[in-house]
């Protein structure tokens, strides 16, 4: 019985966590989401964020909608404007599931490598 549960709740994380890369799945969002950790810890004004990457403000709205439903963003509200910063504790979730795969499991790639893409 602790292996059904264990492999349901394993199936639901791996449900989670194609919910989230599918959320990153375009370009435009992408970039959201590198501007959101350039800008990290602060996060960036809609309006900020809007002349950076050059997106019509509609359509920037289901971006950053689709990126917070799926935890990867999160929004306050500052008076009249709504502040998005990176969900750093999601992003790191779905790094270390990768990692746990791909380097510790069968050693597919080495962690030096995966830090050599952190400087």
């Amino acid at each position: 019985m602790v292996e059904i549960k264990a492999k349901a709740e394993s199936s639901e994380r791996v449900a989670r966590y194609a919910d989230m890369f599918s959320a990153m799945g375009t370009e435009a969002r992408l970039r959201i989401v590198q501007l959101l950790l350039s800008a990290h810890p602060e996060g960036l004004v809609v309006g900020e964020i809007q002349d950076e990457l050059e997106i019509p403000n509609s359509t920037l709205s289901h971006h950053l909608d689709k990126l917070r439903h799926e935890g990867l963003v999160r929004v306050e509200r500052k008076g009249t404007f709504l502040r998005y910063t990176a969900n750093t504790d999601a992003l790191r979730e779905i790094v270390q599931f990768l990692y746990a795969e791909c380097c510790t499991r069968n050693q597919a790639l080495q962690p030096s490598d995966l830090a050599q893409f952190c400087k």
